[in-house]
């Protein structure tokens, strides 16, 4: 009824901007249990699963569920209602709008605050909530109701994707540790480098990092990543107006040509070379080589790209070039002039050369 587990793969939604010492979108916000984020969360809901440590702030627009043994090292303010769990422990203040709902032994270092009523019992989990409420209504025969609560709870209705970072992830300013597929949008900027089994980056993403996967990685178009792409036994597909800063390492590798690489292609099986797409033009903030228009050769553009190497006697020199060797009666220089031979004279260089 549920599909699919929705915490199976770290995704990053377009626009969301990771700084070095906080995460910022506009959606929600959910961490499965057991994952270390040493940042602050700013965002609308903020959800985290059981013993989730967070190095800073959590500022929900919305509502904030902290399940049993969350840390949060501080401060904790909620625009509307607040759920913590059991034994939760917030080192700074919790300031809520609307209600809050506490469990036992939860530890606030500097206080609490609530606009809302406040009732302190062991909140129950949402998916354990849930159910208990569809059995509850099940029982009493109110089937068109609880097919309206499922709707309610399933339906894919947001304006906005959530920021999902799947359980036993470690999550840093200097990476991103997970042992499931990664996403990344569009127009997105990340601090840290991103471990994961797959990576996929969307188009006009900056990485302050690498990627490092291990299977395939793919960098959309007009991507700038500050750091290495490397991949144990994928590939790696670099799309147009792309911009690799460091190496790439992996099995096949797909290039380009309106993709730049500063650094060297390791690939352990084939590197193939793409064509621009018609029409693509590249605005150039990824460090783009070339943009192509489309239409005749004639009326191409002069960042067009040009063949890197041209079959042998195909091609035109466009300088001349001078022999590499002169006979010695068509030197212009003066070999009987001492200077030339260090005071020897000619005959006397050739003796110095017969006896070595």
């Amino acid at each position: 009824m549920f599909g699919s587990d929705p915490l199976e793969e770290l995704a990053i939604p377009d626009g969301t901007h990771v700084r070095e010492h906080d995460l910022v979108t506009d959606g929600d916000v959910l961490v499965g249990g057991q994952s270390d984020v040493e940042l602050g969360v700013r965002g609308a809901d903020v959800i985290a699963g059981e013993r989730v440590n967070f190095g800073g702030d959590i500022e929900a627009d919305g509502d904030c569920r902290l399940d049993m043994w969350c840390d949060v090292d501080g401060n904790v303010l909620v625009g509307q209602d607040a759920y913590l769990g059991e034994r939760v422990h917030v080192d700074g203040q919790l300031i809520v709008s609307g209600d809050l709902d506490i469990g036992d032994d939860v530890e606030v270092e500097r206080g609490f605050e609530a606009n809302g009523w406040i009732v302190i019992r062991n909140p129950m989990p949402t998916i354990v909530f849930l159910f208990v409420y569809l059995s509850q209504l099940l029982r009493i025969g109110e089937e068109e109701a609880a097919e309206e609560v499922v709707d309610e709870f399933l339906a894919d209705d947001r304006e906005l994707e959530p920021v999902v970072v799947p359980r036993g992830a470690d999550v840093s300013d200097d990476a991103w540790r997970v042992s499931t597929p990664a996403t990344v949008g569009d127009d997105c900027r990340m601090h840290g480098n991103v471990r994961a089994t797959e990576i996929e980056v969307g188009a006009g993403t900056e990485i302050f990092g690498s990627l490092r996967a291990r299977e395939d990685v793919r960098v959309g178009p007009e991507t700038v990543v500050h750091g290495d792409v490397t991949t144990k036994g994928g590939d790696v597909v670099v799309s147009p107006g792309s911009h690799v800063r460091g190496d790439i390492s992996c099995e096949n590798c797909e290039l380009s040509e309106a993709a730049e690489v500063d650094g060297a292609i390791r690939a352990r099986g084939e590197t193939n070379f793409t064509a621009v797409p018609e029409g693509f033009e590249a605005t150039g903030g990824a460090g783009a080589t070339a943009t192509s228009t489309g239409g005749d050769a004639d009326e191409a553009s002069p960042a067009d790209p040009e063949a890197a190497v041209v079959p042998f006697g195909e091609g035109e020199l466009t300088t001349e070039t001078a022999p590499a060797v002169i006979p010695l009666s068509e030197s212009e220089r003066d070999w009987n002039d001492p200077a030339a031979t260090n005071g020897d004279g000619v005959e006397g260089v050739i003796a110095e050369a017969e006896k070595q």
